[in-house]
């Protein structure tokens, strides 16, 4: 028996919060609509200290996104902090329009190992985090419609079946390593300590300290980072001024060969 619903998600540009929470929503809505959802976004690092635990009458539908074709390696101490009992789970990632690659798989491996039942899956598409082209506005209402009818399906899977079987997601095992971009003449470049630069029409409102995941961005001096950078693009696609962006040439060419090469619209991808 059902009780509580929770949602997860850890969403710098809220791509992964809009498509957890629409399915958090249609499954409320099919339950029973006067429950209500216990939401827990953990993309702030002050959330991530908070020790969370679930039990048997839970369900918990999780989403993160996809960092080159993985779980992002700054979440994984988080992730595996998270003690299921016996909780239903479903995760979710989204990613850019190139490809989600091992990461739903990796992430249903981590609910498992910590003592969920995991009874379904989706990878769902958002617009990248690297650009404002790419997969634009997405997930649209074509998502969020797949996303209801996600939410449907699990629901029926819950009061039809007494014992759930282990789904079955696609990916690698072991798991592939890191996608890597290439620079002009096809050598791998790693990207990981490029940062964004900051232009004269900053207005220092501090936003861009406040929406940081990392807590990285300096908030007397806006302009310098305390800590890493993820690229996850909350700074850019946020500041009110369009005072923040990139000038590295292998992030940039890298940037250019997605929003060129993974024009295709991608679907949503269900496992149940």
């Amino acid at each position: 028996m059902i009780k509580k619903i929770n949602t997860m998600y850890f969403s710098a540009t809220d791509t992964t919060k809009k498509v957890v929470c629409n399915i958090g929503k249609k499954f409320s809505q099919n339950i029973d609509k006067g429950i209500s959802i216990n939401n827990i976004d953990f993309t702030l690092p002050e959330a991530r200290k908070k020790i969370v635990s679930f039990t048997k009458q839970d369900i918990l539908i999780i989403g993160i996104p996809v960092y080159a074709g993985r779980v992002p390696n700054i979440l994984l101490k988080y992730l595996n902090s998270i003690t299921g009992n016996g909780a239903l789970a479903i995760p979710v990632v989204v990613y850019g329009n190139r490809n989600y690659d091992d990461a739903l798989i990796e992430l249903k491996d981590i609910l498992e190992l910590n003592g969920f039942k995991v009874i379904g899956g989706g990878a769902f598409i958002g617009e990248h985090a690297f650009s404002k082209t790419l997969a634009k506005n997405r997930p649209d209402e074509e998502d969020m419609a797949i996303a209801r009818d996600f939410a449907n399906q699990l629901y029926t899977k819950i009061i039809t079946q007494d014992k759930y079987q282990t789904v079955t997601i696609n990916g690698n095992k072991p798991y592939r390593k890191h996608y890597i971009p290439t620079n002009k003449d096809g050598i791998d470049v790693d990207i990981r300590k490029v940062c964004p630069k900051t232009t004269s029409n900053c207005n220092d409102c501090k936003l861009c300290v406040t929406i940081c995941p990392m807590g990285s961005i300096d908030f007397q001096d806006v302009s310098k980072l305390n800590g890493i950078c993820i690229k996850c693009g909350a700074c850019i696609k946020k500041c009110p001024m369009n005072a923040k962006y990139y000038d590295d040439e292998d992030y940039l060419l890298h940037k250019h060969e997605l929003e060129v090469n993974f024009t295709y619209r991608k679907q949503p991808e269900l496992f149940l």
